[in-house]
């Protein structure tokens, strides 16, 4: 192959470059750079201002033959939210670009990288960005485009929809920064702190990626720890593994927390996972349910049988409301005569907290 190389090379200059630049960048592959390293090495080489875009997070990396970065604005592009409503599309020459060529991922087009020639472009430009592209989807597809914690929703809703076909969960997974194979949770939350922040708190120096979805808020993540979510957040946790599966189980999962367990693990639900099956007519229609729902009139007695069906204990729930073990008592006794179920036996304890949290199911 060398042999050929250098016969070609020698018959058309234009060969003899094109075989060095492909050769020049065969190295950075074969080292492993990263995107900004590509951009100064193909400055450097081009001997003009050089720049990668990636579409799914606005990134924008511009640099000066110099190997600094380049001075005033980027050409203009797509944005994180997608490509502009108005103005050149991802696939058009950046105005101050002389040449630009698409990185492409998979068939989709994932960025678009250029040159800022001050004159005409060079006959070897279009070689060079052709291998630049193909150098930086190489760096995207094993790294991911970004470190940061917000990511864009769309490919969030990609990775864990029901509907899409694997080759484009894995595609946007790996966009999204995971690897290939690699299990990963989806969680479920309701909170007012901002998303990203979040992230952080849950995943210390661990990949996550947030999103804001419909009503909810989408953390996906390899590794987290659960005792880390703060006050005030509401959190379901599906099992690491296909990210669309983990989903149903953190929105299943994010249905059951209450304020006394704000935040649930689908896979210690068990077998109450079931409930959240139920139809609602069915549920409602339910006479334990109903009772309940009657219950919930008096937040006071409704405190009381929550405490119970959480603890199973008069005297452990006596203790949480402060007050003293006969009052329980009395509030129970109480309880059970609207419920028509005696609380303070086994059976009747199973139907109340299956009743409670059914009813709870009802109201999310």
């Amino acid at each position: 192959m060398e042999a050929l190389a250098v016969r070609l090379s020698g018959l058309d200059p234009y060969v003899d470059g094109a075989i060095r630049i492909i050769a020049f960048y065969d190295t950075l592959m074969r080292r492993r750079v990263d995107l900004a390293a590509l951009a100064r090495a193909s400055a450097g080489l081009a001997e003009c201002t050089a720049g990668i875009r990636l579409h799914g997070t606005g990134r924008v990396i511009r640099v000066a033959p110099d190997g600094r970065p380049a001075s005033g604005p980027p050409p203009s592009g797509p944005s994180q939210s997608g490509p502009p409503q108005s103005g050149p599309t991802p696939s058009s020459p950046p105005p101050s670009a002389s040449s630009t060529t698409p990185i492409t991922l998979d068939d989709e087009e994932i960025g678009t990288v250029w040159l800022e020639r001050p004159g005409p472009p060079n006959p070897l430009d279009d070689v060079l960005l052709d291998r630049l592209a193909i150098a930086a989807a190489g760096v995207v597809e094993r790294h991911g485009p970004t470190r940061t914690t917000m990511a864009d929703p769309a490919l969030v809703e990609l990775a864990i929809g029901s509907e899409g076909d694997e080759a484009a969960r894995a595609r946007a997974l790996r966009l999204l920064g995971f690897a290939a194979g690699v299990p990963v949770h989806a969680v479920a939350v309701r909170t007012r702190l901002p998303l990203d922040r979040l992230g952080g708190l849950i995943c210390p120096g661990r990949p996550v990626k947030a999103a804001p979805l419909a009503d909810v808020g989408v953390l996906l993540a390899t590794v987290l720890d659960p005792a880390r979510f703060p006050a005030g957040v509401r959190a379901g946790i599906g099992t690491a593994g296909s990210p669309d599966r983990s989903w149903r189980q953190a929105r299943t999962a994010l249905r059951f927390t209450t304020s006394r367990e704000p935040v649930v693990r689908h896979r210690d639900l068990g077998a109450l996972a079931l409930l959240a099956e139920v139809p609602q007519d069915t549920a409602r229609d339910n006479t334990d349910v109903a009772a309940v729902a009657r219950l919930a009139a008096d937040p006071e007695d409704l405190e009381t049988l929550d405490t119970y069906c959480a603890t199973g204990s008069l005297r452990r729930a006596a203790g949480l409301l402060h007050l003293h073990h006969s009052s329980i008592a009395r509030r129970l006794e109480q309880i059970s005569k609207t419920l028509g179920i005696d609380v303070t036996e086994p059976t009747g304890l199973t139907r109340a907290r299956l009743a409670l949290t059914a009813w709870r199911l009802l109201a999310d």
